[in-house]
Formats: structure tokens, C-alpha cells, sequence
């Protein structure tokens, strides 16, 4: 018997049951949790003592008095406890379940170092973008989100046969070998990363805004992971392992033949990690993230996406946009905005999506609420448009269609209002 057979043996059945999968991850998130709960005012005490504060102003930091950062470490620590439970024999995975790739850990490290230098440094947006770049190179060496290219260019019409033309032997170095598809994907994998920890820190604003709405994205991600898996067959799981690539010692897919697994431990271990730091993040708030927290959650949301093409379903990852269309729509109103006024893309206002809600609602609270209802509301398109599709409601095309809509009507929206304010 093959490995394969054997993973078709023993956990096709259970990847069925969506209940047993989410009694079998449900450790990582309490963990996750407590873990978060219990080290948040650990690193609040640590950041006010070594003067790690962000003090209020009158133009757009709205809080009375100062207020430590640092709150992004609580995020990497619970969420890197949660990823490590996944490793132990607590939580038996299904065998054809892949463990987070180690790659994905060294990008949330390297990401975190980065907005760490920011919080206490100070650093130019070259800085972060080199951070950034670090962390989307790693994924790509071992084509980690590629794949996405690949569902791209089949999907508007490039054959087959172009998109798979390999330049060069490149399987010493990294894990596909180099292809137009390939290239693409990793400018899609740069531009996908540079564009969430930006659009994570534009709206990372109000009290708990970006916690709240990472737990959201977290939930709508696991969701769509366990519609997929829910619809799974041997068939289906037969198509992934044989497009699988051999690696450097001939062998094909040991460890397992789908990330599926992987994002549910990492949604999982984020929801977790977020929902235990809104303890004290929530207005009022005893601590920020600061760009520690809101670069790696923004990395962590579309690593998260990127994961849910691992074999170039676009229109899943189309929808795990939608999930996470609340901060892309603030960074295309912040965007435009400033290009009509001829100003830098990098130049801080108080016309983000969230100081308008503030404005409009009075008080921190109603408008954050009002977001978290919105980016659910998102999250629920999102969610709802890969069930019809995985349930042959609707084709594919028809999410893109969607999707083509919603950020139309957000770009007009974003032109509008950028000439309002100019």
C-alpha cells in the first residue's frame, strides 16, 4: 500500500465531519487564548517600564493618556504556542493533514522584528518593506501560495502548456521549478503580503479595531477551510497528490498532501491569540499592538488567504478576500485620497475609515462595533460565496463577477471621498 492509499485508508472519512475537525483543532485555540490572556499584562508591565508607550495627540491618536505597546508580541507568542501544539501528539491531525510549513513561521518572526524596530526605533517604510519582502521570499522558495498564479492564468484562458514552461532545473533551490506561473505567483505572493501589513496598520486605529477584525477574518477563513474539506473525496484527494511536487530526495507528499490543515491551525491559533489580547485591547485599552501586532496580523490574514490556493483555486482565495475586505477597502480610500491630493501614500490623516465612524457614531466603542458588523457582514459574503460554489450552486466566475462589484462600488466610494477631502 502506498502513502497515499494509506492517508485515503485512514482519514478520508474523517475529513466528513466538520464537527470532528473542529473538536480536534478546538485545544489550539483555548491554548492560544490562555496563553494570550495570561502574557498581555506580562508585556504591558515590560513595555511601561522600558518607556515603550505611544503618547495621545490631538489630530489622530484619540486616547487620553499614554498606553503601552508592544501588544504584538502577545500575538506572535500565543499564536507561535498554538502553531507548536499542532506539532506535539495532542493533537493527532488526519495523516493527510500537512503541519504548518516552518517557512510561514520564519515570515511571522521576521515580520514581527520588523514593526518591533518601528515601535521602538523608528524606521523608514524601506525598512518595512524589506521585512516584508524577507517574509514573502521565504514563502516562495517553497511555493508557498505560487499556486495561486497558476489558477490565474488557466483561468483567463493562457494554456496550459505556457504557463508551465519551466525556464530552468531550479528543484536544488526551491520547491517549483521556475515558470511564468511561478514568477507570477511570487510578485502576487510580494504584492499580496506588502499590501495586508500596510492595509493591517492603516486601520489599526481605535481600541480593539484590528483584533476584533482579525478574529472575524480568522473565523471566515476557518470556514471556508472546512467547506473545502467537508467536500473533499478520494477523487479530489487523488488530483492534489499527483500534482504534488518530488522533492529533493524523490519523494512525493509523506508528510502530508493538503495545507488545508495547516490554516485551521492557524486560524485556530490566531483566533485564539487575538480574542485573549481584546481582553485588554477593547476600549478602553491598557495596550496597543503597535506595528509589532499589526504588520503580523495583516501577514498572518493573507498567509491565511494565500493558503486557501494551494493548488490555484483563485476563486477561494477571491473569496478569502472578500473575508478580509474591511482593511483593503480603508487602504484604497487612504490611497486615493492622498494620490488626489497630491500627497505621499506613506502621510498620516484622520480621514481612515474608522476615524469617520468615529466622528459619525461619537464614542470609540459604537464605531467599533459598527466595523466589526461590517467586516462580518464581509466575512459572511466571503463564507457564503465559497459554499455555493464548493456545493456546484454557482461557478467560479460568478465569485470573481462579485468580486469585481464590491471593489468597484469600494473604488468609486474611495474616488468620491478622496475628492471631498482634498
Amino acid at each position: 500500500m502506498t502513502a497515499v492509499q494509506t492517508i485515503l485508508a485512514t482519514s478520508s472519512t474523517e475529513l466528513l465531519s466538520t464537527t470532528s475537525l473542529v473538536k480536534l483543532y478546538l485545544p489550539i485555540l483555548v491554548v492560544s487564548f490562555i496563553v494570550a490572556v495570561v502574557l498581555t499584562p506580562l508585556i504591558r508591565w515590560v513595555a511601561r517600564e522600558v518607556g515603550i508607550v505611544d503618547h495621545p495627540d490631538e489630530a489622530r491618536k484619540l486616547h487620553k493618556k499614554p498606553i503601552a505597546y508592544l501588544g504584538g508580541f502577545v500575538i506572535l507568542f500565543a499564536t507561535l504556542v498554538g502553531i507548536g501544539m499542532s506539532y506535539t501528539d495532542f493533537i493527532e491531525q488526519p495523516m493527510m493533514m500537512r503541519q504548518v510549513p516552518f517557512v510561514i513561521v520564519f515570515g511571522m518572526v521576521a515580520i514581527a522584528f520588523t514593526g518591533f524596530v518601528d515601535d521602538v526605533w523608528g524606521s523608514y517604510s524601506m525598512h518595512k518593506t524589506a521585512g516584508q519582502l524577507v517574509a514573502a521570499a521565504a514563502m516562495a522558495h517553497q511555493g508557498i501560495g505560487t499556486n495561486v498564479a497558476m489558477g490565474f492564468l488557466n483561468g483567463i484562458g493562457v494554456p496550459k502548456h505556457i504557463s508551465e514552461f519551466s525556464f530552468a532545473d531550479s528543484s536544488i533551490f526551491f520547491a517549483d521549478p521556475i515558470t511564468p506561473a511561478y514568477v507570477i505567483g511570487v510578485v502576487i505572493i510580494a504584492m499580496f503580503i506588502l499590501g495586508a501589513c500596510n492595509a493591517a496598520n492603516f486601520i489599526d486605529g481605535l481600541d480593539g479595531l484590528l483584533s476584533g477584525v482579525s478574529a472575524i477574518t480568522a473565523i471566515g477563513i476557518m470556514a471556508i477551510t472546512l467547506i473545502v474539506l467537508s467536500t473533499m473525496t478520494p477523487e479530489k484527494i487523488l488530483h492534489i497528490e499527483e500534482s504534488m511536487p518530488v522533492d529533493l530526495f524523490g519523494m512525493q507528499g509523506l508528510d502530508g498532501i493538503t495545507l488545508l490543515g495547516a490554516n485551521l491551525v492557524l486560524s485556530m491559533a490566531v483566533l485564539g491569540a487575538v480574542l485573549g489580547f481584546l481582553v485588554y485591547n477593547f476600549n478602553p485599552a491598557s495596550i496597543f499592538l503597535g506595528d509589532t501586532g499589526s504588520l503580523l496580523l495583516g501577514y498572518l490574514c493573507i498567509v491565511m488567504v494565500l493558503l486557501l490556493g494551494e493548488n490555484g483555486q483563485t476563486h477561494l482565495v477571491i473569496a478569502g478576500m472578500i473575508v478580509f475586505a474591511l482593511p483593503i477597502m480603508d487602504t484604497a480610500l487612504a490611497i486615493t485620497r492622498r494620490k488626489i491630493a497630491g500627497k505621499p501614500i506613506s502621510e498620516p490623516d484622520a480621514n481612515h475609515i474608522h476615524h469617520i465612524f468615529k466622528r459619525k457614531f461619537g464614542s470609540v466603542k459604537k464605531a467599533v462595533l459598527a466595523l466589526y458588523a461590517m467586516s462580518s457582514m464581509f466575512a459572511i459574503v466571503g463564507v457564503s460565496l465559497a459554499w455555493f460554489q464548493a456545493t456546484g450552486q454557482v461557478r467560479a466566475w460568478i465569485i470573481y463577477v462579485i468580486a469585481a462589484i464590491m471593489f468597484g462600488l469600494i473604488g468609486i466610494k474611495a474616488i468620491k471621498s478622496a475628492r471631498r477631502f482634498e
